[in-house]
């Protein structure tokens, strides 16, 4: 494949339906906007690797949201690795990108090579969030911790919470190509059952029930003869992958999503976290040159507030 190919499919997710199977799916490869993540942070690889499958996990599931919404994923835990936090943000006009930012916080003293790094996540739980925006009630579903991994966690979820058999198969790997620097790249497929049209059960003949169990069954095992180096490429473009993997299951593919690093942070924003300090918070935040400073936890930009600007007196 050539470099223009390669491009092409970087920080990209291809939806997709199988016609004859009754599954969709998405297919997502990313490349400069997983480093663009990471790079804000100087994360040890136990913690990269753990936040780059959960970015690419936002991105599988966020593509179907509609556009100005947001989804998020918190994994929160009592082992050394205690949080990670994504947020997938729709697009603000069609044909726009789909943004996506995430950031962990951990404990570095108690970090292991010696255990796998979903085991350093501990005991805790397995949350998405959507927000749907003008003042709809947000949306939460939770799973505990369980599985191995956080992809098994996400399939729990869609199994309790959306009663949706679901899939996923995810590559994340550091790669060096020759004269490069090593870089982080990730890709995945989610495939997802979907219930048939009519809600009336006496019209849900046992065929059809072992019919779709037959078509879901066949579609996981194609899924799992994926090799890992085909989900992240460059060799394989996703579209080839598709038909490699299900041209049986006449695969149908839509508009690819482009997705980048955004990050929705701003001095407005910061003000309002603040307000639900009192005013002996922010005096005990406030420093010796009479200035409350607070950081971005995801994308790391600096903020610095006089405290009457936040509605207090500044300190003597």
């Amino acid at each position: 494949m050539n470099i223009a190919s390669k491009v092409a499919w970087d920080d990209t997710i291809l939806p997709f339906q199988l016609d004859n199977a009754d599954i969709r799916g998405r297919i997502a490869r990313l490349d400069g906007t997983l480093n663009a993540i990471l790079g804000q942070h100087n994360y040890p690889v136990e913690v990269a690797a753990l936040v780059a499958e959960a970015v690419m996990l936002t991105a599988l599931i966020g593509q179907t949201i509609s556009q100005h919404w947001k989804l998020s994923l918190q994994i929160r835990g009592d082992g050394p690795i205690r949080l990670i936090a994504t947020d997938y943000f729709g697009p603000k006009a069609e044909g726009e990108p789909a943004e996506i930012r995430a950031y962990a916080s951990y404990d570095a003293d108690r970090l292991t090579s010696k255990e796998a790094p979903f085991a350093q996540i501990g005991k805790g739980m397995f949350a998405v969030l959507i927000d749907q925006g003008d003042g709809a009630m947000p949306y939460q579903g939770i799973t505990p911790l369980a599985g191995g991994s956080l992809s098994a966690c996400a399939e729990t979820y869609f199994k309790q919470s959306e009663q949706l058999n679901t899939r996923f198969s995810l590559s994340i790997a550091e790669a060096q190509e020759p004269g490069g620097k090593k870089h982080w790249r990730a890709g995945g497929i989610m495939v997802q059952h979907m219930p048939k049209a009519s809600t009336n059960l006496e019209d849900y003949a046992e065929a059809d029930k072992h019919d779709s169990a037959e078509n879901w069954n066949r579609t996981t095992i194609l899924l799992d003869t994926v090799e890992l180096t085909e989900l992240i490429g460059p060799h394989v473009t996703p579209d080839q992958l598709l038909v490699r993997l299900f041209h049986e299951e006449s695969p149908r593919v839509f508009d690819a999503q482009p997705i980048k690093f955004g990050c929705t942070c701003g001095p407005e924003k910061v003000k309002q976290t603040m307000s639900i300090y009192s005013a002996k918070d922010i005096a005990h935040m406030t420093d010796d040159d009479g200035k409350v400073t607070a950081d971005c936890q995801f994308c790391g930009a600096h903020y610095e507030f006089a405290p009457e600007s936040l509605g207090f007196e500044a300190k003597e």
